[in-house]
């Protein structure tokens, strides 16, 4: 993707508009597609994950790579929190487990900033994990070639999360 393409929907954002771009965020990472996810970012695009800073689709893409091999079974929800302009809020949830079975959920939030053309400038995300018993799931979906929630899966508020 180039910097005169567009990633509709374009800022500033309606309600509507906000609600699909973080469900079209959700579809694209439950793809665990580090490549296609990066292509979602600016060129330049500025991350802070946790501890850790990123800048550019380069160093995304390799931090994706690394998040994805590590964490088995991945299925992510994001639900839209707030929204003015061209940024967003969103609170999400994801399972996974780690190469010893021990399952985790991990609770965040994430604010994002985007360029005129729709592509992501800026992502802050603070994230914490909580072991759980596999037995505690809440996600549950087919894998499928697509990764994506079926929209009848319960959302984060449906879940009491």
């Amino acid at each position: 993707m180039t910097a005169d393409e567009t990633r509709p929907p374009l800022p500033p954002f309606t309600e509507e508009a906000a609600r699909e771009k973080v469900r079209k965020a959700e579809d694209a990472w439950n793809t665990r597609d580090a490549k296609r996810v990066s292509l979602a970012y600016t060129p330049d695009s500025v991350w802070r994950n946790r501890s850790e800073f990123l800048v550019g689709r380069p160093d995304i893409e390799k931090f994706l790579t690394r998040k994805w091999a590590r964490e088995f079974g991945y299925r992510l929800i994001k639900e839209l929190w707030a929204f003015r302009d061209n940024r967003i809020a969103v609170r999400f949830a994801y399972e996974y487990r780690d190469e010893n079975d021990q399952w985790f959920r991990a609770y965040g939030n994430e604010n994002w900033e985007f360029a005129p053309n729709g592509l992501m400038a800026r992502r802050i995300a603070s994230i914490n994990d909580l072991a759980i018993a596999e037995k505690n799931r809440l996600f549950h979906w087919p894998r499928g070639e697509t990764g994506r929630r079926p929209d009848d899966h319960a959302s984060l508020s449906d879940l009491g999360l």
